[in-house]
Parts: C-alpha cells; structure tokens; sequence
C-alpha cells in the first residue's frame, strides 16, 4: 500500500472519528475519495438486517449543472428484489459495470435510464461490510472508464468497510436524535395537556408542536360519535398557507361558504382510509382523488397530493382520525406515519377529557339553574304524614319513632337512622331537619353507596382546580354547602375505611380541606347518618372504623320493618290508594277483605316502598270496582279474586321470614334474567344496594344464576 493511501485511510478514519453531522462528514469522505479514484456521482444504498429492503442513504453529483431529483420514496425502504443490486447481493465485492450490462434485466430501472442521459458510461460496486455482515453497497458513477488495479480494489475495500462503519454510525446518532425529537415533542404536547382545556388553543399547540418535525399544510381531526350520523365532524382543523406561518384556524372556503376540512377525506366509518394508518401519495393519491369527490377537490383546489391518515380510535359508540395533507408527494416518510402515531394516546386523551369537558360546560348552565330550585323543593317539601307514608298509622313502633324525633330535633345532635331498606330512613332524616333550628337553610343529601369510591371525598369535601385530571375549576363540596343546615349521609356503612378518618375529623374539630386544597374550612352542619347495615357487625368485622360508629350513635333512631309495624298496614295502604290514585288519574276502587287479609300477611321485604309500588301496579291494571293484584309479574302476591290464601293464617302454614325473603329474591332474580346490578338488576326492583343483596345471596345460599341454588 502506497503512502497516499495511507495516507487516505488514515484521514478518513479521522473523519470518521471526531464529526457528526452528516452533510459535513461525508463531503470529507466524497472529497479524500475522489482524490483517488474520479467519480461524477455517489450513491450509498443500506440495507435492513435481513438484505430484503434497501434505502438510499446518500447520492451526490460531481459538474453536473442540473442533477435530476432522486426518485421518489427512496428515502424509505424499498425491496431490493426487482432492482439490480439483487445481482450484486449474489457476489458482494468491488466490481465494474456498465449501465448497459444491467438494462438488458432491468429496462424500467429509472436511475439507469437518468444514467445515459447523464453520459455515465460505468460503475463501480463497493460493498459495506461491518464484522462481515454486509450492511449497504457503495456505488461510484463515471464519464470515463476507470482503470482499477489489483490493488485498487484492495483498498477500495478497505474503504468500504470504514465508509460502512460511518454509516452506521451516522444512522445512529439520527435514531438517537430522532428518538430525542419525539421525546422532546411529546414531552411539549403533555404539558399542552396539562395546561390548556380549550378545543382550539389545545389543537393548535399539538399541531404546532407536530408541524416542528413533520411537514403538512393541513392538519385535522374528524370524530364521528354514536347518535350523531355517519359523517364525520370537524373537531380540530388548521392550516398553513406558507411555509413556517402559524397554524391558523380553518376558515370558511369563500366559494361556497364550506370549510375546506369538509371537502378533505374521507368520512364515512366503514371507509377502510379510517381505519388503516398509512401514508397516500404521488399515484396513490390520485387514485384516490379519482375515486373520491371531496379528494378530487383538494387536489384540484389546494395541489394536494399526500395524504397521512393516523386513527385514533374504532369502537362501537363511534371512530376518529387524524390527518395530515401537502402539497408535496414527498413529504411524509414512515418515520413521519410512526412519530404521528406515537402521539395517538394522548391525542385520544385529549378528546377524551374535552369531551368530558364540554358536556361539563353544557352542563354547567342546567346545574347551575336547578341547584336553587332542588335546595328549595327538599326544604319546603311535604312533611311525610300528607305525603310518603312515613307518619302513617298509630302503631307503638312508629309513635316511639315520633317522640325521639320530637326529642331531638331542636338540638344539634348527631343521629344515627337504622332500619332495613324501604322503611323510609331518607323521610325521617328530613322530618328532623324540618322541626329542627336549622330547618331554614338546605338539607343536603349524600348517598355513600352511590358514587365510585373515589369521587365521593370530592362530593363531601370539594376540589381545587387542577386538583386531579378533569378539575377544570374549584368545586363546592356538600359539607360547604351544608354549612348552617343538615347534611343527610345515607347509606355510611358503605363509606370507604379512608374516607372514615376524614368524616371523622370534621365530626369532631368541623374542619376539612377540599382536594387540593391546603387551606382549613369549617363547617356548622348538623350530620344525620342512615344505614341498612348493623354498624357495630362492620365493626367487629374491621370494615368500619369503631371512633366513627361512637362518634355518629350518639342518638339511634331504629325504624322497625313493616312485618313488625301490621297493624299499619291497613292505613299506610288506604294512604296511597288515594295519592297515586289521583297521580294516576284513576277511581279510587276498593280492597277486597281477602286480599287485605293476604297483605297483612305478607312479610314485606321490601317494606312501605315495595307496598307503594304493589298498590300502584294494581291501580295500574284494575278495571272494576276492586284492586286487582293477579296478573302482573312484578307483584309478590299471587291473589286470586275471590280467594284468600292467606285469610286464615291459623290453619296454614306461614313460611318464616328467611324463606319469605329467600323467595323474593329469587322472584326479582327470575324476572331479571340473574341480573343483579345495573339499570336492569334485581337490586333496582328491589330498591337495594347491590352489595347488600350479594350480601343477603350469599347468607341465604343464592347463586346468581336464577333458579339453581347453592
């Protein structure tokens, strides 16, 4: 080996080893090479890992004026079958060749035909190697024959290898800084998230942000949602009209008053373009504009002529897409197609929350104007002697009921309200409010068991904006609201173990902060609990705290059950014949002594509420001059006219109160399908938590499967 060729080896493993950029290291490559060897173009294809793909990585032109674009897409990967470089895959060594030799194979080979128009009459093959894997091919074009030695083949080898190692090592560092760039751009989109609530300010920062590593003019999100048609709708759309302008706002096109974005794409659902990422240019994309009306526009209009597609979301309650479009057939690659759906998740987050948002807003207004009316309809509402029931009769456990009611209302006295589901526990609560000081101001009303456990310390004590994801502004909680008034905590052995300490602490000191919030508000409301559970079981069971149970019994109001209060049952049942009677707009008919001896004798698990919704099914379908209560499924008496299977309960067999409830139960599972919760559920028909009749299932032996017992 010469010394100047050491000389070239030993520059360009300098080069090599101390630049980065691209552009600068290789025209010192190009530069030292052809002090050597005389070429007119360089061409550098890499290939992936298992030789089927190829990729232009460099090609540059020597004296010659008009060098001819490169062919596009060829800076994304290609398959090597079908072009020449399959041949050289067959012998990968330093070879020569004409472009003749290679067209007899390949006459549509376009950088060939380019070839002859340039006068390039031979090439050479070098062949990249690192650790003997071959990784690309080096090609050297010229206007004039080479004459190569022996040993110039050696060292174009040798070459080889090292311009292979740049190579690598400069798609390397492109990896590491595009990883960085996406990394750089989703970490700017998060805190776009974060911070911006609004649909347009929040889009056009992601588009921004998106528009600094890939290049469009049209950015758009289209949501098609259940119940709104199949088109989709416009959610999000800007445009560009100059190179590094500003996003703006898609205005109204000025021909015919429609937005450009309507004419953009494709809407329809089942449309496979929604459903497939994927990147349409060059013919493709005129294929598809001749296919599509509202395409062959903004091919005509706008010289589009790519088109990125990037599904968010396919699912049954509707679909949404983000696109991209430019005028340029080139301007998209799959490195583009792979940063955009990378973004998918928290674009799909983003309309996720602004949804949730928006109907907040919608909201909002509706709330805002009921708040006023529902505070005044639960304070001035009907005491429950003229309206529910509650005070109906004269029997010793509900006079018992009036006195302590009438001991401890003026006072401010914790009281805890305990009694099995439908024996009007929320009626008393608001009976004590009503006679009591505070009966002016609101009662306001929590159920434990009916918000998810981590929504019901926002409800109690309120949140701070930003608080948590959705917090979009400061929330009162009930405990503010209640201030100077009462607040009703039905069904508080359903109240998670963490939030026990909590409600304790504002027992006790009548002080809480809201989430998120670090600053101490008191609150003067009077607590009145209710619960169907046995408390001081939960507390044996560690399932309630025992400080909070003391702390909420001070004074017990127990309701008994219906089965226990018969002689009731008589004026509670001409009570709301009459009420629902007028609701319902029907003649009030009479109980046949029968059938008033067979409701006394039932055991009622349901209580005064499953009593009023018998009677109001049997004023429902009666016809005649009595209350018909056969016929219907829902009713859990089987009555006959005229019969009376439980008029002498002295000769017939009563079933105990475990099997009576064992059997409604079963019933109410029967007509649910086995459904137990839900808007369909036994627990709704029965006007139950559903985790107390999973409960009651399980001690009573019932599967949920109807009919098929333990």
């Amino acid at each position: 080996m010469s010394d100047q060729d050491e000389t070239l080896l030993l520059h360009l493993n300098e080069a090599i080893a101390t630049i980065r950029d691209k552009d600068s290291l290789f025209k010192v490559v190009t530069t030292k090479l052809r002090l050597i060897f005389p070429f007119d173009l360089i061409g550098i294809n890499v290939f992936d890992a298992e030789l089927k793909m190829k990729r232009l990585f460099l090609r540059d032109y020597y004296g010659v004026d008009e060098a001819p674009p490169p062919p596009a897409g060829m800076d994304q990967f290609t398959p090597i079958a079908g072009s020449p470089l399959e041949k050289l895959l067959d012998n990968p060594r330093v070879q020569q060749f004409t472009p003749e030799e290679y067209l007899a194979d390949y006459p549509t080979y376009a950088p060939f035909n380019k070839f002859q128009k340039l006068g390039v009459t031979h090439l050479t093959a070098v062949p990249l190697h690192i650790g003997g894997r071959l990784t690309g091919i080096l090609t050297l074009a010229s206007r004039r024959t080479p004459h190569l030695t022996p040993a110039d083949e050696k060292l174009l080898d040798k070459i080889g290898s090292l311009i292979a190692v740049a190579v690598a090592n400069t798609l390397a560092f492109e990896e590491v800084a595009r990883r960085e760039q996406e990394r750089t751009l989703q970490l700017n989109i998060n805190n776009a998230l974060l911070s911006i609530k609004q649909r347009e300010p929040l889009f056009r920062a992601v588009a921004e942000e998106l528009s600094r590593v890939v290049r469009f003019e049209y950015f758009g999100i289209r949501v098609q949602r259940a119940g709104q048609g199949q088109e989709f709708q416009a959610f999000a759309e800007f445009s560009r009209i100059e190179p590094g302008a500003p996003l703006v706002a898609l205005a109204a096109d000025r021909d015919n008053d429609e937005s450009l974005a309507n004419k953009v794409g494709i809407y329809q659902q089942n449309t496979d373009l929604l459903q497939v990422p994927a990147i349409y240019s060059g013919p493709d994309f005129k294929t598809l504009a001749v296919r599509y009306p509202r395409l062959r526009y903004v091919y005509e209009h706008y010289h589009t002529r790519a088109l990125l597609v990037a599904p968010i979301w396919q699912r049954p309650d509707g679909a949404a897409v983000l696109t991209l479009s430019a005028a340029d057939p080139d301007a998209f690659r799959s490195e583009d197609l792979a940063t955009v759906l990378a973004l998918v998740p928290q674009i799909a987050l983003a309309l996720e929350n602004l949804f949730a948002f928006e109907q907040i807003e919608e909201l909002k207004a509706q709330v805002e104007q009921e708040r006023t009316y529902l505070v005044d309809e639960i304070n001035t509402s009907a005491r429950f002697g003229a309206d529910s029931g509650a005070f109906v009769g004269s029997g010793p456990a509900l006079q018992l009921v009036q006195r302590r009611i009438g001991l401890v209302a003026p006072t401010d006295t914790t009281v805890l309200i305990s009694g099995e589901t439908g024996t009007g526990k929320e009626l008393v609560a608001r009976e004590l409010h009503n006679a009591s000081p505070r009966h002016a101001r609101a009662l306001i009303k929590l159920n434990c068991a009916a918000l998810p456990a981590q929504l019901i310390e926002s409800e109690l004590f309120g949140h701070e904006k930003g608080a948590f994801t959705g917090a979009v502004e400061r929330r009162i909680g009930k405990f503010e609201l209640a201030n100077g008034g009462s607040i009703f905590l039905d069904e508080i052995g359903e109240l998670p173990l963490d939030l026990q300490a909590k409600l304790l602490r504002v027992l006790q000191e009548k002080e809480f902060e809201r989430l998120g919030g670090t600053k101490v508000l008191h609150s003067d409301a009077r607590v009145i609990a209710a619960t169907n559970r046995v408390l001081a079981d939960e507390v044996a069971a560690g399932r309630f705290r025992a400080d909070l149970y003391y702390r909420l019994n001070v004074f017990p109001i127990e309701l008994a059950p219906l089965r226990e209060r018969r002689e009731d049952i008589e004026p509670l049942m001409r009570h709301f014949i009459q009420r629902l009677s007028k609701r319902l707009g029907k003649p009030v008919r009479q109980v046949r002594p029968t059938d008033l001896a067979a409701l006394q004798a039932y055991s009622w698990p349901g209580n005064i509420r499953e009593l009023e919704h018998v009677l109001e099914q049997a004023i429902i379908v009666s016809q005649g001059p009595f209350l018909e209560f056969a016929g219907f499924a829902a009713a859990p008496l089987v009555l006959a006219a005229g019969t009376a299977p439980a008029a002498a309960p002295s000769f017939a067999p009563l079933k105990t109160l475990k099997e009576q409830e064992r059997d409604h139960i079963l019933a109410a599972l029967q007509r649910t399908g086995g459904r137990v919760s839900g808007a369909n559920g036994a627990a709704l028909l029965l006007d139950i938590n559903p985790k107390t009749l999973e409960a009651r299932m399980k001690k009573l032996g019932i599967r949920r499967t109807v009919g098929v017992e333990a």
